[in-house]
């Protein structure tokens, strides 16, 4: 099944901006990573004089010597082997503070960027693309730097360093080895031009899935109702195949790689071996030369393969890092502009908006609406009339495609001076009390038990196994549909802000649920303007004013009393609420 038109994935930067953004993160990191690599030379080092003392024992047996002639460079191959060893731990220990903490600074300005997006732009690309990039991407940079990046700086020193030693016993036991090295490289550009561009489909294959699967698992309870699970289930088994067939294809192309590189080490050993065989019998060198030379060679079989094969890793990292920096990379909503403006006063005031999701599809015509400080102004409307779509304008969740939203005679910004409550809340794991100072950090234990009281809550949450201290959220004490409400109305009393948007946010709880939700509402919005997307007309009937709202345009405007005596579109919506009751 295609992807619908619409879908437009967050931006993926180029390679060049992406090495661009490493070198920023790594310049304040320069003196511990040159200390690390100065750590791994001197350990490689170290390891390169192994392979001379085995050929000089090897030369003192052939020679005839005693026994008490090998004991020195026997006893001197134990301190080359643990010096190599120390030396390479507390180099691969630099490279990965280094980098682990060059991949925190970037994982925080991505997520940062990511939280700050505009809504719309991430339910066009779908749920799946932002949080493929937060989880798989991340994990995969993550393996790069703990274990790809070291293991790489290692090899690449270790095969100059036994290049040059090689040179250094006999320069022709150079040439021999670098027979090898055309049908490596070959090998690596081969692999190079198809390995990039599978990675990159991958991720975004990897996305679509998830986008499908969150989708499906978000509205199961629909997807049962209308009996259409076997749609969904073929749609998420259709992008999951898509997702598994690139990653055969990947395992496929690895497979092809190795058996190049083994090629390759055959031909350069048989090289090696055969140099070695004809300097000593032409008395050019001694058998402990030509055994060092082979060991030399030998010795490059794991750092040459685990050079070439982290090209798979640096591929795949590459493609993730281009996503990350993509997005990290978007300006952030006040870019460009001025100072962000200061409300004068908690009056909302919207003239002429007109919204679409879908372009041609407009959902809001020419809406203007005005509300008083401290006024409380109910939307009502058919499902589909447009209700939520103007909540999140007024919010500043969206921005209107015409027209324009004042508060206070400011342009809005969500999650400052406007609060927008919906009934789709999030309890954090952590404590209750972690979970209710994310809304008023520098809270006092005291004032998180005024808010609990204030709406209805303190009771329920003094008898959590451990009260405010109890675990809540995944994998800690669950809260029902209405608990999580109330917290999420004790957290708006915490925020203290002048205007509230709720959003059918007592929809979900029931109805004895959602009347203790509608008194714990009435106390938060004591004070405050609010604009209230009534699921329940009760809500409508205590408001100062009702809107009536119908094809995205204002069909009624005045008081509950007013519009039930107009005898138009209200009175038949509460006609038949009542009715219902």
């Amino acid at each position: 099944m295609s992807e619908p038109a619409e879908r437009e994935l967050l931006p993926v930067a180029d390679g060049r901006r992406a090495l661009r953004v490493v070198a920023e993160l790594l310049r304040p990191r320069l003196w511990t990573m040159i200390a690390a690599l100065a750590a791994l030379v001197a350990g490689t080092l170290a390891g390169l004089l192994v392979p001379p003392l085995i050929g000089h024992i090897v030369d003192l047996v052939t020679g005839g010597r005693g026994p008490g002639s090998v004991t020195w460079p026997a006893l001197l191959l134990f301190p080359a082997a643990l010096g190599q060893g120390v030396l390479s731990a507390v180099g691969i220990a630099g490279l990965a503070k280094a980098g682990e903490s060059a991949l925190a600074e970037l994982r925080e300005r991505f997520l940062g960027h990511a939280l700050r997006l505009p809504l719309e732009q991430v339910e066009r690309a779908g749920s799946g693309d932002l949080t493929s990039r937060v989880t798989g991407d991340i994990t995969v940079i993550t393996e790069a730097i703990r274990e790809a990046m070291p293991a790489m700086v290692t090899s690449l020193l270790t095969i100059g360093l036994t290049l040059a030693g090689l040179a250094v016993l006999d320069w022709r036991f150079l040439l021999a080895a670098l027979v090898a090295v055309p049908v490596q490289l070959h090998t690596v550009r081969w692999y190079a031009r198809r390995a990039g561009p599978l990675y990159a489909r991958q991720r975004v294959t990897v996305g679509a899935m998830q986008h499908e699967l969150l989708g499906t698992i978000d509205g199961a309870a629909t997807i049962r109702a209308f009996r259409l699970a076997g749609g969904h289930l073929d749609r998420v088994e259709g992008k999951s195949r898509s997702a598994v067939d690139l990653l055969l294809r990947g395992v496929a192309l690895q497979t092809r790689f190795y058996s190049r590189l083994h090629v390759g080490e055959y031909l350069g050993l048989s090289a090696v071996l055969v140099v070695g065989f004809v300097l000593v019998r032409t008395g050019t060198t001694t058998v402990g030369t030509a055994t060092a030379a082979a060991l030399y060679f030998h010795g490059l079989f794991g750092p040459i393969n685990v050079a070439l094969a982290l090209v798979d890793d640096a591929q795949a990292a590459a493609a993730s890092l281009t996503r990350l920096v993509g997005v990290a990379d978007l300006p952030g909503p006040a870019a460009g502009g001025g100072a962000a403006e200061t409300p004068r006063d908690a009056s909302v005031a919207a003239r002429g908006l007109g919204h679409a999701y879908v372009p041609g599809r407009p959902v809001l015509h020419d809406v203007t609406l005005d509300v008083a400080p401290g006024e409380r102004v109910a939307l009502v409307g058919a499902s589909g009339a447009g209700k939520t779509t103007l909540a999140k304008l007024v919010a500043g969740v969206h921005r209107p495609e015409t027209g324009s939203v004042r508060v206070g005679g400011a342009e809005p910004v969500a999650g400052t001076d406007v609060a927008l409550v919906t009934q789709e809340v999030h309890v954090f794991a952590g404590t209750l009390a972690d979970d209710l100072r994310l809304a008023a950090p520098e809270a006092a234990d005291g004032e998180l038990r005024a808010a609990l009281d204030r709406v209805g809550a303190l009771g329920w949450a003094e008898r959590l196994p451990d009260g405010l201290d109890t675990e809540v959220g995944d994998g800690g004490h669950g809260l029902t549909i209405a608990q999580a409400q109330q917290l999420a109305f004790a957290r708006l009393v915490l925020a203290d802000p002048p205007v509230v948007i709720l959003d059918e946010a007592t929809a979900e709880a029931g109805s004895a649920g959602a009347r203790v939700l509608e008194k714990a509402a009435e106390a938060a919005l004591t004070g405050r303007t609010a604009l209230v997307v009534a699921h329940r007309l009760t809500q409508a009937a205590a408001a100062d004013r009702v809107i009536v709202l119908d094809g995205g345009r204002v069909v009624e405007s005045g008081t509950h009393a007013e519009l039930v005596a107009a005898g138009g579109r209200y009175a038949e919506l509460w006609s038949a609420w009542s009715s219902q009751r």
